[in-house]
Parts: structure tokens; sequence; C-alpha cells
């Protein structure tokens, strides 16, 4: 085993800068507070390391030589560096253990989240926040992999997701719904531009197979919580499964992770996208979506908050108290 490959321990550096700093081997154990036979086995262990001898025993009092003197600044630094380093990462860890990490999914981070944080913060001083926004199954990464504290989802109850397998605790914070919307036929017309009664002959007796043109309809992507609930809940919405919605006359004709981007779409005209309420209820209002079916046709979601099965920090302790309902601890 070569020199630079032998195990340093630390405390030869330090060592060997009261050694330079008082030429004198006795005075130099003292201040480390060890006996001189053990300094003096430290001082040969770290030349051993470096490959060199480091000091002239031979001069009174003790003097670095020519390599010693190129290492002693270098050491300096070295440690110095690894003190402001100690000092950081300890930093960082009261920074990470005092502040809230969440994963929300995008829609929501939009527009359910600031909106709930505010509430919260009225109650609570909650300190420094991280925020992921990001697909649903992104969000079950962050938590899984213990990187966040809280996922903020929708969710169904007859669509478990891989928190709910894990038995991960989780509140339902609110509700929010699935609406099939489209833009209106033409700009301020009160009916919609891609009605699904009319695509899929729903409610008309008509023969889905029909000449009618295929309802368009803006699907979620894979990674998507909403789209795994659309794809579990497309046998009530659709009949007997998507082969069925197929044969009914349904077309998908775009796909995205993203809400926004399927809202997007469906104002421009392109197709039917079941999206939040909570993302469109200012479009709905002025009249620029339009409800493509009837409220058979709506898919109920709840807005939910998981977090991590282990004690967390206590501000992330007392904010999960006080989205379950309990008062917020005086002082906090």
């Amino acid at each position: 085993m070569g020199p630079g490959n032998r195990p340093l321990d630390l405390e030869w550096l330090e060592d060997f800068l009261a050694l330079a700093e008082t030429g004198n081997f006795s005075r130099a154990a003292e201040a480390r507070a060890i006996a001189q036979p053990a300094f003096s086995r430290h001082i040969r262990a770290l030349e051993d390391w470096v490959g060199v001898e480091l000091f002239d025993r031979t001069a009174h009092p003790a003097a670095l030589t020519a390599a010693g003197q190129r290492f002693r600044p270098l050491l300096a630094a070295l440690l110095a560096d690894l003190e402001a380093a100690r000092i950081k990462a300890r930093a960082a860890h009261d920074q990470a253990a005092a502040s809230l990490r969440f994963a929300a999914t995008h829609v929501l981070s939009l527009t359910f989240f600031p909106r709930w944080l505010g509430m919260l913060e009225a109650q609570l001083r909650l300190g420094p926040i991280q925020t992921i926004s990001d697909s649903y199954d992104a969000c079950e990464d962050e938590a899984l992999q213990r990187r966040v504290q809280f996922v903020l989802c929708h969710g169904h109850p007859d669509v478990p997701g891989r928190l709910d397998e894990a038995q991960y605790p989780v509140l339902r914070l609110a509700d929010d719904v699935l609406m099939p919307v489209c833009g209106p036929a033409a700009p301020g017309a009160a009916e919609p531009l891609h009605p699904i009664a009319q695509a899929t002959g729903a409610g008309s007796g008509a023969d889905p197979l029909a000449d009618a043109a295929p309802l368009p309809v803006l699907a979620y992507g894979e990674a998507s919580g909403l789209g795994r609930i659309m794809r579990a809940r497309m046998r009530g919405v659709f009949g007997d499964g998507p082969e069925s919605a197929i044969a009914q006359g349904v077309a998908v004709v775009f796909t995205a992770h993203h809400a926004a981007l399927l809202k997007t779409m469906a104002l421009e005209g392109r197709g039917v996208a079941w999206l939040p309420h909570s993302l469109i209820a200012d479009e709905l209002r002025a009249g620029t979506l339009m409800h493509a079916g009837d409220a058979a046709w709506n898919v109920p979601v709840e807005i939910r908050l998981y977090r991590q099965r282990a004690e967390m920090a206590p501000t992330a302790e007392t904010l999960w108290a006080l989205a379950r309902g309990d008062s917020a601890p005086a002082g906090a």
C-alpha cells in the first residue's frame, strides 16, 4: 500500500499545525491534551501518509522541512474549508428541519394550494416553504423517497394510489369534480361545440354506429393522477370500458399530463376535456368553456393531503394537526 492510500486521521493534521506553531513536541502535545509519545506517533504517522519528513528533528526548536513549509498553508486552508463545510451542512440541516416541503400536482399547485396555504398562514407561522409541482406519479415518488413531508393531490375512493397502498396517513381537505367541458359552438353561443349526447347517442336511443362525427376527447397521460381516475372510471362514464367508448363514437385526439394544457386545448375548440371545477370556474362563468354534458357525466374527486408515516419536524406536525382540524398551539 502506497503512502497516499493509508488511512488519514484528521487529528494528525491538528497535531501538525500545533507542532509547526510551537516547534516543541512537549508544548505541542500539552496544547493538544495528549501524551507526548502518542503525539510523536501521530506526527510520524502523518509523515508516513505524506511520504516525506515534514519536520527537521535535529533542529532546536523543531523546524519545518521544505516539504513541511509547502504543506502547512495548504493544510491550514483545507481545515478551514472543512470547518466551513461542517457549519454550512449544519445550517442546511437546521433550515431543512424548520422548513415545510410539499409536492403538489400541477393543477392543485395553481389553484387550491395558494389559497389553502394562505388560510394556514393566518393561524400558524410556517417559516420557509419548499414546493415541488409535478405529475401525480412524480409527487408519489417524492413522498416514497422521503424527500417531501406532504403530498397534495386529487384522489378517488375507488382508485387507490401507491401512497394508499403503503398506508400513508391522508386527509380529505375538500371536494372537487371533473366536468366534461368544451368551447362554445360560436362566440357567445349557449350551445357547446362538442356535445356529448350528440356524438355518442347517449340518452337519445340513437344508433351509436351512426355517421355522426366521433366525440373528440382531450385525455390525460399515464403519469397523471386525474388520468388514472378517468381510466378507472371510464366504465361508469362511457359504458363498459375504453373499447366501448370508442364504439360509441369517442376518439382521443390529444393527450397531456397537465390539466392546464388540456384546458387550453379545450378553449381552442379542440375537443372535450374532463377538467377540475377548481381550474375552470372562471371560464364557466365567462362562457368561454361550457358543459359538454349534463351532471351525470361528472366524476366527483377529492382534494387530499398525504403526510409521511414517521414523526416529522415540529412545524410539519403542527401543520398536520391544523389541517386535521386541531387548534394551533399558542405561539405557533
